[in-house]
């Protein structure tokens, strides 16, 4: 974090960016653009008004600052995703002629969403985001627009170059390491942690909700909220309340006993480790239907799998007391994995081309696997049976 003093009024900027004048300046320009919606423009007001820092800042963008080539790239439980490049994007004041100064052309998504999704909902998804966003634990969010056609409100995100988890691990599984992998475990639980700390629930994690434009570096969670939509969705009459991916969703939330909590998310989590230490999908090689529901729900209780755990951790602490270690299948497996890794790391450090392949993982799946979310209305009716 850098100081200086800001040479409008000369006080102390963080960043290059003061906030008293930035702010005086969204506010002059306030009367010379609408939404055409008087809570989206106080929503974007306010982001202006109370940023602190520049990338805190969201706004209204006119449509037609997409280039025309904008294309649907994926469709997710509640709407479309949509690539474009954005012409105009933000970048600082240029204070002599009080006017913003602004990157030529970023990549960027639109997030549409189905008709059927009430207004107010989607303006709760953008105002989640944009707290989770300023957190850093969830992909840039850059502003709003319209789509002229169908005048349906678009939130203009990030364009995350890596896609989502899922897809990044079908075609560069073999190529991470296990330090790149704990490294990814562990920037995750930081993420999860921070909107937690938000006092907000995700409810449907599972990898397609976790981007990044370079998974060596760093990863992000999407999409907060809208799984709180399922009751105004016109294809759940019953208003059932279990959606999701159905790998990942909790025991307990798929047998209808409790709503979705934090500690259902840690089980997400845990799914979503598994997928990335193995490189394999939960239940690729089966139906995903009410008897995948059922294997789920039969599974052992956490008292009894802690209870388990427990018993091996004294047992493998009282062997290693004992100083057997060293013919402990498990340690040999963990040194194998270690060597295998410093000579991979090696191999890509020494490298003499920049070009590199990639081998997709290659594993059974069935014709009824299904990793995106949806309702799955069927689930309490038929546990009940």
């Amino acid at each position: 974090m850098s100081y200086s003093l800001c040479p409008e009024c000369d006080q102390k900027m963080i960043n290059y960016w003061c906030q008293p004048c930035n702010s005086k300046h969204f506010q002059n320009d306030f009367n010379n653009w609408t939404s055409g919606n008087d809570k989206i423009d106080k929503f974007i007001q306010d982001s202006q008004l109370n940023a602190i820092m520049d990338w805190e800042v969201i706004e209204w963008i006119p449509y037609n600052q997409f280039k025309k080539d904008v294309k649907q790239i994926d469709k997710g439980g509640f709407g479309t995703i949509h690539y474009s490049k954005w012409v105009r994007s933000i970048k600082e004041l240029d204070i002599e002629n009080q006017q913003w100064k602004r990157d030529e052309q970023k990549e960027v998504v639109l997030k549409k969403f189905d008709n059927f999704v009430n207004f107010n909902n989607v303006l709760n998804e953008m105002v989640i985001h944009l707290k989770i966003w300023i957190e850093l634990a969830s992909i840039q969010f850059y502003g709003i627009t319209q789509d002229p056609e169908t005048h349906s409100y678009m939130m203009v995100l990030q364009y995350a170059e890596d896609e989502n988890l899922r897809e990044y691990l079908k075609k560069n599984f073999n190529n991470i390491n296990w330090l790149q992998k704990l490294k990814s475990l562990y920037i995750l639980s930081v993420r999860l942690l921070r909107i937690y700390e938000l006092g907000i629930v995700h409810q449907d994690f599972h990898p397609g909700n976790i981007l990044s434009s370079d998974f060596k570096k760093t990863i992000w969670i999407s999409d907060f909220g809208l799984n709180k939509l399922i009751e105004i969705n016109p294809n759940n009459p019953k208003k059932n309340n279990i959606f999701g991916v159905l790998p990942y969703i909790a025991p307990e939330v798929l047998s209808g006993g409790e709503k979705y909590t934090k500690a259902s998310d840690v089980y997400s989590y845990g799914i979503i480790a598994y997928e990335i230490v193995t490189g394999f999908p939960p239940y690729p090689d089966i139906s995903h239907d009410q008897d995948l529901t059922m294997k789920i729900c039969n599974r052992p209780p956490f008292e009894e799998l802690r209870d388990e755990l427990r018993k091996y951790t004294n047992w493998y602490s009282a062997y290693l007391d004992k100083g057997k270690y060293k013919d402990l299948e498990i340690v040999i497996q963990i040194k194998k994995a270690d060597e295998f890794s410093a000579n991979q790391e090696s191999t890509n450090m020494t490298a003499t081309t920049t070009i590199t392949t990639t081998t997709p993982l290659n594993y059974q799946t069935h014709l009824q696997e299904i990793y995106t979310s949806q309702i799955h209305s069927w689930v309490l009716e038929h546990l009940n049976n």
